[in-house]
């Protein structure tokens, strides 16, 4: 960590203590429970960047625990995986101190950060519903890989894909999106049960959501006993 020039603190409080703007990444399961645990800690009126994937009631929650505290919170949305993307990574941040979170996002080398509102919430709300379509391609892909192969025609299935879908070859995107699953289904899976809640509360009835919360589960399971 020192060689990459990162100081280790001995705590939590003299992590917090004096900076102006801290990113709290977490798991979702953790992000409440992070700012209300250290928002005692933050200096008055330091920024509390939540970039959790979680339902904009979380991170209402937890703006709630941040302001009461004196800190200011903003919420932060990340658009892709941060590798190989770095500091190029697409963030959309929302709240009332949002574009004073942009200058200090960018003076630390963030280059690309966008304000997509003043109340939060709206960030979260555009990763969660993002996110209804790209784990769930993920979770449409495993089952129909699991079906191909189960009827022994893999082969043909994603040839007729390739021939209506020419970007990328669908066994390519198919061993990718499994690896992803594989790889990460457990964290997925507590993302779209955020994502299942942002449904609940517009109204709509997550029924593709929570079996792509059933797919990411089971894949990481898997790919734990390989």
């Amino acid at each position: 960590m020192a060689r990459d020039g990162i100081d280790a603190a001995a705590s939590a409080a003299d992590a917090l203590k004096g900076a102006p703007l801290v990113l709290s990444l977490v798991t979702a399961d953790a992000a409440l429970s992070a700012a209300q645990g250290y928002a005692t800690v933050l200096s008055a009126g330091a920024m509390w960047c939540d970039g959790n994937s979680v339902a904009p009631e979380t991170k209402a929650a937890a703006a709630r625990a941040v302001e009461a505290a004196g800190g200011r919170y903003v919420d932060m949305a990340i658009l892709a995986p941060v590798n190989p993307a770095q500091l190029a990574v697409p963030l959309l941040l929302a709240g009332p101190a949002a574009f004073d979170a942009e200058k200090g996002l960018r003076a630390l080398g963030f280059t690309n950060v966008r304000v997509v509102g003043d109340e939060v919430g709206q960030a979260s709300s555009i990763k969660m519903i993002r996110s209804v379509m790209v784990k769930g391609i993920e979770a449409l892909t495993a089952e129909m890989i699991a079906a191909a192969e189960a009827a022994g025609v893999a082969d043909e299935v994603l040839a007729s894909l390739d021939a209506s879908e020419k970007a990328i070859p669908w066994a390519q995107k198919a061993a990718y999106n499994l690896e992803r699953m594989h790889t990460h289904g457990v964290r997925r899976a507590a993302e779209m049960e955020e994502s299942a809640k942002t449904l609940l509360s517009l109204g709509v009835a997550p029924v593709m959501t929570r079996g792509t919360i059933y797919r990411q589960r089971q894949a990481a399971e898997k790919g734990s006993e390989a």
